[in-house]
C-alpha cells in the first residue's frame, strides 16, 4: 500500500526543458506547479487538521457548560448525542485527518519533491557552459543542489501548515470569543496586530541573514572539497597550515553569518514571549471581569482560556517556522539558478542549446573555421580572426607555442564557448545551431589531463558507448594497451579487473594508465571525428610506441585534430598548422614547413637530438635564466 502512495511522485521524472529562473517566486513556482495535486492534497489536509484543532477548546468549554447546568443523573440522558458527536470527532475525526496528513507529507511530497528539486537542479547544472564551472567550487555547487531540495520542501510544507493555522486558529478564536462577548475578543484582536506587525519586522530581517548564512555554509563547503581534491597537491607541498587557514576564514564566517541569524531569532523569541504574557493575562482578566458582572458564563471563561493557550502555543509553533521557512528560503533563494551569480563581466560567452536547435547530421566530417576570433571576453584575444578548412578524412596537428591558441581552438569546435566573431562548421552546419549533445557525441577526445570517474573500469570505458558488449570493452581495452594492467588490479573492497573502482577522478592509477583507460574509452566510442590534446604526454616510450600503431589504426578515415608539444607524434599527420600569438602562421607538412624555416623549423630544432648552435644556445640561455631565477645565488 505505501508503495502505491509512494509512487504518486515520480522525482526523476523527465524535467521541462527551460531551467528554473533566478527570481524567487518564480523559482519556487517552477517547482509547486510540477506537484500540484500533491501540494492541493496537502493543503485540504491541513485546513481539515486545522478545523478540527480548533474545536477541541469549544469542547472544553461546553463540557465546562453541560457539567454545571446538568444534575449527574441526567446529564448522559440530556446530552449522551452531544458528548458522544464530541467522542466521535477526538478519535476517529482527528486522527484519521492527523494520518492522512502525515502520509501525504512524509511518503509523498518529502521525498519526492525533496529529490525532484535535487534531480531537476542537477539535470540543468551539469548543462552549464564549461566557463561556468571555471568560475566555482565544485562542492558549492553539490552543496546548492543537495541542501535546496530539502529547503524548498521544507518552506513549501511549513508554510502551507502555518498559513493555515493562522487563518482557522485567528478567525475561530476571534469569531467565538466575540460571540460570547465582544470585549472578550479584544485581547485577542490586539494581540494578532501586534503579532503581525513584529512578523513584518523581523522577517526580512531574518531572510537576509538566513541567506548570508546560507552562502557562508555553501562557500565553506567549497573550500572544504577543494582542499581534499587536491590533497596530492597540499601535501607534495606541505601546505597543510595554510589549508587550515583557507578553512578556518571560511569557519569564521559562517559562524558569524551563522550568529547573526541567530540573534535575530532570539530577538523574535523573546519578543514573543512577552506578547503571549500579554494575551493570556488580558483574557484570563476580562474573563474574569466579564463573569463577575455576569455578562458571560463558566462555560465562556473555560473556552475563552484554552483558546488563549491553544492561540500562544501556535504562535510560537509559527513563528519558529516562519523562520525556519525564510532560513529555508535563503538557501533556496540562494540557490536560484542552483549555482552562483554570473562572472564579472566581460565574460566568455556561454550559450545553451539555442531554440529549436537541430542535431548533427555528419556526412562527410568537414569542418571549416571562418574568420574565428576569440578572447575569453577580453579585448587582446586569444584567436584572431582564423580561416581554416579540415577536409573530410584529414589528419592536422596543431603546433606552437604554449598560449598560442591550440586547445582554444579546440574547446570552440566542442562548443565550451561560443566564438566571439566568426562562426565554425561541420558538413556546413553552423555548431551554434546544433545540440551540443549531438555535437559532442560525434567527436571522440582524449585530452592530457585525463579524469576518470569514482566508478569501475569496466562503467569508465564504457562512458564513450553505453550499449557496448563487454567483449567491445576488452578489445578496446586491448587496443590501447590497458587489458594487462587491467587484470591485476584489485580495489579495497576486493573487486578486481574490470570491476575494480578507480578512485575519484582515477587517483588510484597512475597517469599512464588513466590515459590508456582514456584512449580505450574514445576507441570504443568510434566518433568519426577525433581530438587527440596531448593524447599520449603521460605514456613512456615504450607504452606510446605499442599503442601509436592502434593509434594510426583509429585515425585511419577521421577527420583528426591532434596537439602536441612532442613534435615527432604529429610529425606524420597530413598537414601541421603553426599558430603564433593567435594566428595561424605556417600550414604545410613536415617536410614543408621545415624548408620553410620558420616556427616550426625553430621548434623542431629546438626539439631534435642534434640541437643546432643557434638553437642550443638559444636553449642554453634560456635554461640559464630559468635557473637563476628559480636558485638563489651561492
Amino acid at each position: 500500500m505505501f508503495r502505491r502512495i509512494e509512487n504518486l511522485l515520480d522525482p526523476t521524472a523527465p524535467p521541462p526543458l527551460l531551467a528554473p529562473p533566478d527570481r524567487l517566486g518564480g523559482f519556487y513556482w517552477h517547482f509547486i506547479r510540477q506537484v500540484r495535486p500533491q501540494l492541493a492534497a496537502l493543503f485540504l489536509a491541513g485546513l481539515c487538521v486545522a478545523l478540527l484543532d480548533a474545536t477541541i477548546p469549544v469542547f472544553l468549554g461546553r463540557i465546562v457548560g453541560l457539567l454545571t447546568t446538568h444534575n449527574p443523573e441526567t446529564l448522559f440522558a440530556e446530552s449522551g448525542t452531544t458528548l458522544l458527536a464530541m467522542a466521535v470527532v477526538l478519535l476517529i475525526a482527528r486522527p484519521a485527518a492527523i494520518i492522512t496528513q502525515s502520509i501525504i507529507t512524509n511518503l509523498i511530497v518529502t521525498p519526492g519533491l525533496t529529490n525532484l528539486v535535487r534531480w531537476q537542479s542537477h539535470f540543468h547544472l551539469v548543462r552549464q557552459g564549461w566557463g561556468f564551472f571555471q568560475n566555482d567550487f565544485a562542492g558549492r555547487l553539490a552543496a546548492r543542489v543537495m541542501q535546496t531540495g530539502p529547503s524548498l520542501r521544507d518552506s513549501v510544507v511549513q508554510g502551507a501548515n502555518a498559513v493555515w493555522y493562522i487563518l482557522v486558529y485567528g478567525t475561530s478564536a476571534i469569531t467565538l470569543l466575540a460571540t460570547a462577548d465582544w470585549r472578550l475578543a479584544l485581547p485577542m484582536l490586539a494581540w494578532f496586530a501586534a503579532y503581525a506587525a513584529l512578523l513584518r519586522a523581523a522577517v526580512p530581517r531574518l531572510r537576509d541573514r538566513s541567506r548570508a548564512a546560507s552562502e557562508a555554509r555553501a562557500n565553506l563547503t567549497g573550500r572544504v572539497v577543494d582542499s581534499y581534491t587536491n590533497i596530492l597537491t597540499v601535501k607534495l607541498f606541505a601546505r597543510a597550515r595554510d589549508e587550515d587557514e583557507h578553512v578556518r576564514e571560511g569557519v569564521v564566517r559562517l559562524t558569524e553569518a551563522f550568529r547573526r541569524q541567530m540573534r535575530m531569532t532570539a530577538t523574535l523569541t523573546g519578543a514573543m514571549a512577552i506578547l503571549n504574557a500579554c494575551l493570556l493575562t488580558a483574557t484570563g482578566a476580562t474573563s474574569i471581569l466579564l463573569w463577575r458582572n455576569g455578562t458571560i458564563g463558566v462555560a465562556a471563561v473555560a473556552m475563552a482560556l484554552p483558546l488563549a493557550w491553544q492561540i500562544i502555543s501556535m504562535s510560537g509553533w509559527v513563528a519558529q517556522s516562519v523562520a525556519s521557512i525564510f532560513e529555508s528560503i535563503g538557501v533556496g533563494g540562494g540557490g536560484g539558478a542552483v549555482g552562483p551569480p554570473p562572472p564579472p563581466p566581460p565574460p566568455p560567452r556561454q550559450m545553451p542549446d539555442r531554440p529549436g536547435a537541430k542535431p548533427l547530421r555528419l556526412d562527410q566530417g568537414e569542418i571549416r573555421f571562418e574568420s574565428v576570433r576569440f578572447g575569453y571576453g577580453r579585448r587582446a584575444g586569444v584567436l584572431r580572426g582564423n580561416d581554416l578548412v579540415i577536409p573530410q578524412g584529414q589528419r592536422i596537428g596543431l603546433v606552437g607555442p604554449s598560449g598560442a591558441g591550440k586547445s582554444t581552438l579546440v574547446n570552440l569546435l566542442l562548443r565550451f564557448f561560443d566564438p566571439e566573431e566568426g562562426r565554425i562548421l561541420i558538413d556546413g552546419q553552423d555548431i551554434t545551431s546544433l545540440t551540443q549533445e549531438s555535437l559532442r557525441a560525434s567527436i571522440g577526445v582524449v585530452t592530457q589531463d585525463t579524469s576518470l570517474l569514482h566508478r569501475s573500469i569496466r562503467d569508465n570505458i564504457r562512458y564513450g558507448r553505453p550499449d557496448a558488449t563487454e567483449t567491445m570493452i576488452r578489445d578496446a581495452a586491448r587496443q590501447a594497451s590497458a587489458d594487462r594492467f587491467i587484470e591485476s588490479l584489485e580495489d579495497p573492497q576486493g573487486r578486481r579487473g574490470y570491476d575494480a573502482h578507480v578512485g575519484e577522478r582515477g587517483v588510484k592509477l597512475s597517469g599512464g594508465q588513466r590515459q590508456r583507460i582514456a584512449l580505450a574509452r574514445v576507441i570504443l566510442k568510434d566518433a568519426p571525428i577525433l581530438v587527440l590534446d596531448e593524447a599520449t604526454a603521460s605514456l613512456d616510450s615504450e607504452v606510446e610506441a605499442a599503442i601509436q600503431e592502434q593509434l594510426d589504426t583509429l585515425m585511419r578515415g577521421r577527420t583528426v585534430i591532434a596537439i602536441a608539444h612532442r613534435l615527432s607524434t604529429i610529425a606524420r599527420m597530413d598537414r601541421l598548422i603553426v599558430l603564433d600569438e593567435g594566428e595561424i602562421a605556417e600550414q604545410g607538412t613536415h617536410a614543408e614547413l621545415l624548408a620553410l624555416g620558420g616556427v616550426y623549423a625553430r621548434l623542431w630544432t629546438l626539439q631534435s637530438d642534434g640541437f643546432s648552435s643557434i638553437g642550443a644556445q638559444r636553449l642554453a640561455a634560456e635554461t640559464s635564466t630559468i635557473l637563476d631565477t628559480v636558485l638563489p645565488p651561492r
